[in-house]
This record gives C-alpha cells, sequence and structure tokens, in this order.
C-alpha cells in the first residue's frame, strides 16, 4: 500500500466552490490522469482520498493537502517511478485556480493531515464595517492589546448553540503588516499563526476579537504547519521552492511582547509564492546548528 501527499493551491474564483465539490474535482482529475487509486470496498466504493485541514468557502490557499492511496501492483509502481511528472499532469486536469505544486510518497503510518497540523499562517484585510476607515496605528493598538491579554473570549455557534470560548492560547502569532493600499478605505493587511489542535482557530474569529467593528476580506491560507523535533515544517517537504527554513517554534508569544518579526514579515504580493522547508536528515542537530 503506497501513499501520496500532494500540496495544491486555490487561488481566484474557484475559492467560491464548496469541500465537497473540491473532492470532485479532485476525483475527476485522477480518473483524466489515469492514477490508479485504491477504492473502499462496500456497495458504493469510493477513491481513498483524504483532505487536510478544511478551507472556509470563500478563502484562498497556497498550501492546501490531500493524501491519496494508490492500488496495489504495477499500475501504481509505475506512479512512484513517475511521481515527478504528476504535478503538471494533475493540474492540467484541474480547474483555473486548483495547481498541484508538489507530490511525494509518503510513509506507511505517516500520521493523516487532520491529526498532525498543529498550526496554520493566515493573511487577510481588516476593513471598517459600512466603509469606515480603519487605520494602521487602530490596528496596531489593538493588536498589542490582544496580545498583552491574560485571556481573550469570543461567543461562536456550535451544534446550534452560542459557545463562549477563550482564543487566547490559540493565537500563536499576530501582527499588521501594514495598509492594504493607497486608499484609506482599503484597510490594513493582518497576518497570524493560529493553531489548529484541539480545534482551528479562524481568522474571523480573531478580527471579531478585535473589534465588533471590523470585517475581514481577501483571506489567504499560506502554510500549514507540522510539530517535530522542537520545530516545525510544512506537511510536504519537497517541492520546488523548498529553499526557506523557520526558525523554531516555540511557545506562543509572551503577553504583552511584540510578535517575531520572522513570522511576520511583510508579504503584500497579490501573488505570493510558496516557500516549503525542507526536513532534515537529522532534525535534531540541524536544529542546533
Amino acid at each position: 500500500m503506497s501513499r501520496l501527499r500532494i500540496r495544491f493551491t486555490k487561488l481566484g474564483k474557484v475559492r467560491w466552490t464548496s469541500h465537497r465539490d473540491l473532492a470532485r474535482m479532485w476525483e475527476r482529475a485522477f480518473r483524466r490522469t489515469q492514477t490508479p487509486l485504491a477504492y473502499s470496498s462496500g456497495f458504493s466504493p469510493r477513491p481513498k482520498i483524504s483532505f487536510g485541514l478544511a478551507l472556509p468557502t470563500g478563502h484562498e490557499s497556497l498550501a492546501e493537502y490531500l493524501d491519496a492511496e494508490l492500488a496495489d501492483g504495477p499500475a501504481g509502481d509505475a506512479v512512484l517511478e513517475a511521481v515527478g511528472t504528476l504535478p503538471a499532469a494533475l493540474s492540467a486536469a484541474l480547474p483555473v485556480g486548483v495547481d498541484a505544486v508538489a507530490v511525494e510518497p509518503i510513509a506507511p503510518g505517516t500520521p493523516s493531515l487532520q491529526e498532525a497540523v498543529t498550526s496554520c499562517t493566515w493573511q487577510w484585510t481588516a476593513v471598517g464595517a459600512e466603509g469606515a476607515a480603519v487605520s494602521e496605528q487602530q490596528l496596531t493598538d489593538r493588536v498589542a492589546a490582544l496580545l498583552a491579554a491574560p485571556s481573550v473570549t469570543v461567543t461562536r455557534m456550535r451544534k446550534g448553540s452560542e459557545v463562549t470560548d477563550d482564543i487566547r492560547d490559540a493565537v500563536l502569532d499576530l501582527c499588521v503588516l501594514g495598509p492594504a493600499g493607497a486608499d484609506p478605505g482599503a484597510g490594513v493587511r493582518l497576518q497570524a499563526d493560529l493553531a489548529a489542535q484541539p480545534r482551528s482557530l479562524r481568522p474571523s474569529e480573531v478580527l471579531a476579537a478585535l473589534g465588533a467593528d471590523l470585517e475581514e476580506r481577501d483571506t489567504r491560507r499560506l502554510h500549514q504547519w507540522i510539530s517535530r523535533h522542537g520545530a516545525r515544517w510544512e506537511p510536504l517537504a519537497d517541492s520546488p521552492e523548498a529553499t526557506e527554513r523557520r526558525v523554531p517554534q516555540g511557545a506562543r508569544h509572551e503577553k504583552g511582547t511584540p510578535p517575531c518579526p520572522t513570522l511576520c514579515r511583510p508579504n503584500l504580493n497579490p501573488n505570493p509564492q510558496p516557500k516549503v522547508e525542507t526536513l532534515p536528515t537529522n532534525p535534531v542537530s540541524a536544529l542546533g546548528a
């Protein structure tokens, strides 16, 4: 039994498609490329494809992942031998805006994406509600107050009921990148590292904690992270952009301290390229380098 892990993007108009529709797109792409997948048993067999953390409808992403199990036999072995050709072939079979960035075999027993991913990096624009202007300084002050707070509570709906949660520990990093444009009404860009365990914290929930007078725009997921050996790594190490290794991740920022600039550097390019880290053969020794 062999499995492939695929990193892909979801950009542009396709961001409005649901998770179920996205799954159908991938099933068609695998059929069109004649990728031999394993199927479940029973009256309605389905291809064995499992996705990572769900992306809210309307959000873009440079770092989506799925795992696909290959069928046993020569056909599956042939795919593994030519795995380097799969990203281009799958991208050609997918709708505009969904592109396979990298494909890599993963070892048996590798934890599922849902289990392994511990945090995500997000960027989005905060704008004033009903067209009101919001300044960079206002957002900077609010971010500082949130990071300095011992607790941050938000109320959200869960299974039809309102639930109040303290989200402070789930805000691992948060900072202001700068104005989203020259127009004062364009809003301010924010970046955050948000925990994905035990449940995923969303940018909209962080924005609600920053003020009820703010609205979310142009949200994009940049990274998904797995914690390992005291550092954090992308779920897929092999990609054309595997050139950057992030600093080891410790605990969340101490209350009252500014965000770490290595995690919150400006990225205002409308089409930024994903950066993926290569997991060294000996992560423990690499961290001490």
